[in-house]
């Protein structure tokens, strides 16, 4: 692909703008049927493979985390969630809408990515259902530090 459509696919693909690369590894945790079909098919465009599950035995370039407010404890899940990406490696965390079955406060994601040792990103709309925060260690945030 060409560096012109790269940059147009940025614009119109939701993956792309998120972050996620060609050949990375994606681990997809807390899949379930009301995720958004269309994202998911779009990450895997962008990273060119399917999405790892769970059981994948592996670290992984990046997760994505389905979370909503009936899966129990937020923190655990992003603390399960760090041990299976590489260090640089980032958590898409998908919560449902407000409104939505499921919906998590955005004070809950803040309080609980900081106590795992995440920063997080502003919200995203990454569909119709679904919004999205990137989360990153703080290694990765402050890239050039050891």
């Amino acid at each position: 692909m060409s560096a012109t459509a790269d940059h147009a696919e940025e614009r119109t693909n939701p993956a792309a703008r998120l972050g996620f690369q060609p050949e990375q590894v994606v681990q997809e945790i807390g899949y379930d049927e009301d995720v958004d079909q269309e994202l998911r098919e779009a990450i895997e465009e962008v990273i060119g493979s399917d999405l790892v599950d769970e059981d994948y035995d592996d670290v992984a370039d990046a997760v994505v985390l389905w979370f909503r407010d009936e899966d129990g404890d937020l923190t655990d899940a992003l603390v399960d969630a760090i041990t299976y990406i590489e260090e640089g490696g980032s958590i898409l965390l998908l919560t449902p809408k407000t409104g939505r079955d499921g919906y998590v406060e955005p004070s809950d994601i803040s309080e609980a990515a900081t106590t795992a040792g995440l920063s997080a990103s502003k919200s995203v709309s990454v569909g119709k259902d679904w919004s999205g925060s990137r989360l990153v260690t703080p290694k990765a945030a402050k890239s050039g530090k050891k």
